[in-house]
This record gives C-alpha cells, structure tokens and sequence, in this order.
C-alpha cells in the first residue's frame, strides 16, 4: 500500500516498512551495512566473471579514432556492468523489498537497462563487424524503457507513484502536471547516455556513479526514504566493488551493460526523491561529458571541419593537451570536481 510522505513541500509516494527500523539512525545504520555486505559480495563474484568473461572472448574493441594510449585496452573483457546489476537485485529482493513495493521501479529498470546495454556491449566484442548497436535502434529502446518509468513515477496509485511535482531551491514546491512525464523521459535517457559517454577511463564512470548515488542516498535520508536511502547505498557499495576490478590498468570494463544502467537508475532515484531539478548539478561531469560531444559536433558542422576540444568526450581532450594529463589524473580531478559538485547538490537540497 502507498502511503503520502512530505518531502520538503512535496508529496511523494512512499512506501512505508514493518520490516525496517523505524528510527532514521537504525535505517542510515542498515543501509551503510547493505552497502559493506554490496560490496563483499560484488568482490567475491568479480573475480568468477572476470574469468568467465575472458574465456567467453568478450573483449572490447576499441575505436581508431580515440586516442592513441587507449588501443592497450583492445581486448579488455567488457560487460562488468554485470556483476554490479548482479548484487544490487539480489540484495534489494531480499533486503530492500518487502513492504516497499516501489523498489521495483529502480529494479525493472535497472534489470531493463542492463539487458540492452549487454546486447550493445555483445555487437561490440573484438572481431565482431560493428561496435556495438546502431544508435537509432538503441534510442528507441532507451525511450521505451524511460517511457514505462516515466509512466510509473507519473500514475497515481494504485498504478503507480503519483508524482508530479517540482521542486525549486529557496523557492518550494510547484505541480507541472503531465509536462512531468516527457521531463521525466527525456532526462532518464540523457542521464543514462551521458554515464554511458562517460565511461571512456578506468573508473571514472564507476566513481562518479557511486558519488553521485552518495548524495542521493543522503538526500533520501533527509527525507525519510528507507528504500531510496537502502537502494542508493546498495549501489554504492557494489559501485565500490566494481572498481577494485576497473581500478587502472582495468581488468574488466563496465560496458554499456552497466552505463546504461546506472545513468538510468540514477536518474529515476532523483525523480523518487523529487529533488530531479538538482541531477544536473549532482552529475555535472556527466553533463559536461555529454555536452562537450554535443558542441564539438555541432561546431565542427558548422564550421565545416574545425573543433572546439581536442576531442571528445571531455576526459579526452585532457588527455590529448599538449601538457596532456595521465588517465589516472583525469580520473581522480574528476572524481574530485564530482565530490564538490555532490555536496553542493545536497546543499541545495536541504534548503
């Protein structure tokens, strides 16, 4: 059953346990230890898949036209998304379910997104004759997907969340009515494309997402949200077993069976918590990431043939500078511009 919760001004639908401690501090307490137990768990089954991945072939091609440094990573087996996607369902079935219906949202799309960025990633392996799904079929998928979020986080209850709010730092919260839902489609796919461009260095993509889901997680404990608050931090920790394999030189990559995915739930956290105005902020790398694409190809048909960055992505263009910056400094300025940018994002959400 749904129960109305005020969040700040608004009134999103939540789902209210017996299972769960009642005191804040004993949810924040289970939710950081679902996150150690993510990340054990993510650890001990990275290990099988890495191996199953190698003896599978699944290596990634890796494009020409990126820089130079990169083509050591040709082979590297792909779709580490997996082991991810793989610790976070289970650990939500059996900790994060019961009595809170509205796990099944991030679940269903989690689950969604990771099967159509394993069919990409399965197109791209070394020796294939593409890398990876067109981009018109893949579109089309991302927005049948965000189109059913969407759905759910818009439908009042029983069908869904009943959400249609906005809220507005310093100024409250104001109902947009239906324009909620294509705001809701249009940035579920973009955050999910703009993790998935981000994903170009070891880690980076992988850090930022687990920062991020930080700073929603807290958000959601501002506001009462056990399963948001259980779900983010679930994602965090099996984020940070992740990495230990993708930690440079990267012995798996995270593929587009895991950026898809991440960018999607990410995005569908922030609209549960209704502070979806702040994602831009919270993920600012992945916008500049994002952006810095858009630009270059927008200005180089305009120009006909002339660049704004060295190349893109944006972690790219650090690289290919004259004074160009290592991998593993790219990486870790952008983990840190990341950090500020998710405390600024929490910031404004407790005003």
């Amino acid at each position: 059953m749904i129960e109305q919760s005020t969040v700040g001004q608004l009134n999103l639908g939540v789902l209210v346990t017996s299972v769960m401690p009642t005191d804040p501090n004993q949810n924040m307490a289970v939710s950081l230890a679902l996150a150690s137990l993510a990340f054990l768990v993510t650890v001990l089954i990275g290990r099988p898949i890495v191996t199953l991945l190698r003896v599978k072939k699944a290596g990634k091609q890796i494009r020409k036209e990126g820089p130079a440094s990169h083509i050591v990573k040709m082979g590297v087996p792909t779709m580490g998304g997996i082991m991810v996607s793989t610790t976070v369902v289970i650990l939500t079935v059996v900790f994060n379910l019961a009595g809170r219906l509205s796990m099944l949202l991030p679940i269903g799309i989690l689950l969604a997104s990771a099967i159509l960025g394993a069919l990409d990633d399965r197109q791209s392996f070394v020796g294939a004759k593409q890398h990876g799904m067109s981009a018109r079929r893949k579109i089309l998928w991302q927005t049948g997907i965000a189109a059913v979020a969407g759905l759910i986080l818009y439908l009042p209850d029983p069908y869904g969340l009943g959400l249609h709010h906005i809220y507005v730092p310093f100024r409250g919260s104001y109902s947009i009515g239906i324009l909620y839902l294509p705001i809701a489609i249009l940035t579920i796919i973009a955050m999910s494309n703009a993790v998935n461009i981000t994903d170009g260095l070891d880690s980076l993509a992988g850090g930022l997402s687990a920062i991020a889901f930080v700073a929603y997680g807290v958000i959601a404990y501002q506001q009462g949200q056990v399963g948001v608050v259980t779900f983010s931090f679930t994602m965090v920790g099996s984020l940070l077993g992740f990495l230990w394999f993708n930690a440079h030189p990267a012995q798996v990559i995270m593929g587009d069976t895991g950026s898809l995915m991440l960018g999607a739930t990410l995005a569908v956290s922030a609209f549960m918590t209704g502070q979806w105005l702040l994602l831009p902020v919270v993920g600012a790398v992945f916008v500049a990431e994002i952006v810095s694409v858009i630009l270059q190809v927008s200005y180089f048909k305009w120009t006909g043939g002339k660049r704004i960055f060295k190349m893109t992505p944006l972690h790219h263009h650090f690289e290919e500078k004259e004074d160009g910056w290592s991998e593993t400094q790219v990486t870790l300025r952008f983990w840190i511009v990341g950090m500020m940018f998710g405390l600024i994002g929490v910031a404004f959400a407790l005003l």
